[in-house]
């Protein structure tokens, strides 16, 4: 007797691998979706590492003025009341002490998200987010520091002194520091 087709026990198989590949490729875009979040977190971070170090150096470069963007930021202090003058016009003349100010609330509000809201609430920014900045003898170091989704180990855990001093120390705290100097 010839017979043709597939029995139940094949199907279910096949069923079941299928099941199975279906499945490993969900958890895998899930995972991916995760590292892809960490990843844009921390080139967030970088850009304003950068962003704010430019903005030092195209300021006055005294003393006086780079000393005046040392302090620790995300707080919302520094972004709370928008500077007068605006110094983004190009028919408005600053003095560095305005341009620091102007500086300052613009880098900050990038810092928290405050120009992306979802309920009245920041969403744009890093999670979390914490910077200092100190200044010495035209060195310049930039800690910026935020919270990861994942528990790991502590961002700071091998950073300088005044790094560990940036942030919440926590087991998701994660944290770039730059340093630079400024002539």
């Amino acid at each position: 007797m010839n017979v043709s087709g597939m029995t139940l026990i094949e199907v279910l198989v096949s069923m079941f691998i299928l099941v199975t590949g279906v499945l490993g490729a969900v958890a895998m875009q899930a995972s991916v979706k995760k590292g892809s979040f960490d990843a844009m977190q921390r080139s967030m971070a970088s850009t304003l590492a950068q962003d704010i170090l430019d903005r030092m150096r195209s300021n006055d470069s005294s003393l006086a003025s780079l000393n005046a963007y040392s302090g620790t930021y995300g707080d919302g202090k520094a972004s709370k009341l928008i500077p007068v003058p605006n110094c983004r016009s190009v028919t408005t003349l600053c003095t560095w002490q305005q341009m620091v100010a102007h500086d300052l609330y613009e880098w900050e509000s990038n810092l928290i998200g405050a120009d992306v809201k979802n309920n009245a609430m920041n969403a744009g920014g890093l999670i979390g987010a914490m910077a200092c900045i100190n200044h010495l003898n035209n060195k310049v170091d930039i800690v910026i520091s935020w919270q990861g989704r994942e528990k790991t180990s502590d961002g700071a855990t091998h950073n300088s002194a005044f790094a560990k001093e940036c942030g919440e120390i926590t087991n998701q705290r994660r944290q770039i520091v730059v340093n630079a100097f400024m002539f």
